[in-house]
């Protein structure tokens, strides 16, 4: 397994709309520029808890998502207005 620094571009085509979990992440002040793929999925709880296990030999590690985030949740009191 290889272990290679991935842009933030780049993770977007590769793993459209998935959560990943990055070691070692290159920031730049609170936004991410790419990082060491060390896990993803679809689905955020996986990345959390599975993704737990691989990050044993990073200094760093951070979950960034490689889509658009929209706001979807709606409270139920403000729909009958």
């Amino acid at each position: 397994m290889t272990h290679t620094y991935i842009s933030l571009d780049d993770l977007k085509k590769i793993y459209p709309d998935e959560w990943i979990l990055l070691g070692n992440p290159e920031m730049e002040n609170t936004i991410i520029l790419g990082g060491i793929v060390l896990y993803h999925s679809k689905d955020k709880k996986d990345v959390c808890y599975i993704g737990r296990d691989k990050t044993a030999n990073y200094d760093s590690v951070t979950i960034a998502f490689a889509g658009d985030i929209k706001q979807q949740r709606k409270i139920g009191i403000f729909q009958r207005l």
